[in-house]
């Protein structure tokens, strides 16, 4: 690939923070990024986004739009919509491909039909899943918020959900847990991870010695090529952009199963993606950089009415 040059983006806001309940974690990738920017002498800018989303990026006076954002508003297709709206190129993937994957539900269906393996989904209404254990999370969620592995009614009845159209039970899926990064089309290394608690939840994801880290996995190597061949194709099945994040778990001696897409992984100390990069030989500032240098727009041409 061509060098990067840090003046090709001119001005950089790096969007970050939101009222989505990732908000912590979002603030803490955007600035891991942002540092790494200014340091490969990027002209980069903080942008935490509160109130009047709006203002605070045109008062910036960016060109091109880094987003850390995770969760509600930020990845799921609305800021980028903003951003389309306001002409401002931004990393990661479209209004479309984020949409999409934010939606776990849907996200899945376009996988089957790529004839990708997902988890079971078990039917849910406001007495419980049909059959236990299962996996309760939300459908529009990240970073594993509100993730719940449920074994019997009283557990369901303590979650004290009372909208589960927002919910959704899959049956659990014994295996390694593995995620794969695809950087601008091309798989990074296998990340296998061990949550000492069993569960890779929250606390498991952003605390610091919960969870054990292998990159690569440790999993033979034909296992390893037939995890990142699926989910070069999951992300192009999903039309998504930038540095997504699949993650998955191998049964013993099966077809990986696809969990979900990550749009806007974390950049935080304890993130798999800079892991992956690492791996591959990518310090983190050129991995800012590369996720940078993707940046566009999804409906690039003008249109009038």
């Amino acid at each position: 690939m061509s060098v990067i040059q840090p003046d090709d983006f001119g001005r950089v806001g790096v969007l970050m923070g939101g009222i989505s309940g990732e908000r912590e974690i979002s603030l803490k990738s955007g600035r891991a990024v942002l540092t790494a920017l200014i340091a490969s002498g990027v002209d980069a800018v903080g942008i935490d986004l509160t109130d009047d989303w709006p203002a605070a990026i045109r008062n910036a006076g960016i060109r091109t739009a880094f987003i850390a954002l995770h969760g509600s508003l930020g990845e799921d297709g609305c800021v980028q919509g903003l951003l389309e709206i306001m002409r401002i190129p931004y990393t990661g993937s479209g209004v479309t491909a984020s949409a999409l994957c934010m939606d776990k539900q849907l996200c899945k269906q376009v996988l089957e039909h790529a004839g990708l393996t997902t988890a079971t989904s078990v039917p849910l209404t406001v007495d419980g899943p049909i059959r236990y254990p299962v996996i309760i999370k939300p459908v529009a969620e990240g970073s594993s918020i509100g993730l719940h592995h449920v074994a019997s009614g009283d557990e369901w009845q303590a979650l004290d959900i009372r909208d589960p159209d927002r919910w959704m039970a899959e049956i659990p899926v014994r295996g390694v847990e593995v995620n794969v990064s695809v950087l601008a089309g091309t798989a990074l290394p296998v990340v296998e991870v061990v949550p000492r608690s069993g569960v890779y939840d929250f606390d498991s994801k952003y605390t610091a010695g919960a969870t054990e880290y292998f990159c690569p996995a440790r999993l033979p190597a034909e296992t390893l090529r037939l995890c990142m061949e699926q989910a070069v194709r999951a992300v192009q099945a999903c039309k998504c952009c930038g540095a997504p994040r699949v993650d998955m778990i191998v049964p013993d001696g099966g077809e990986p199963v696809i969990l979900e897409i990550n749009t806007i992984p974390g950049m935080t100390e304890t993130s798999l993606l800079p892991k992956a990069a690492a791996r591959a030989g990518i310090d983190f500032e050129t991995l800012c950089l590369r996720i940078l240098s993707e940046a566009r727009l999804e409906y690039p041409q003008e249109t009038t009415i």
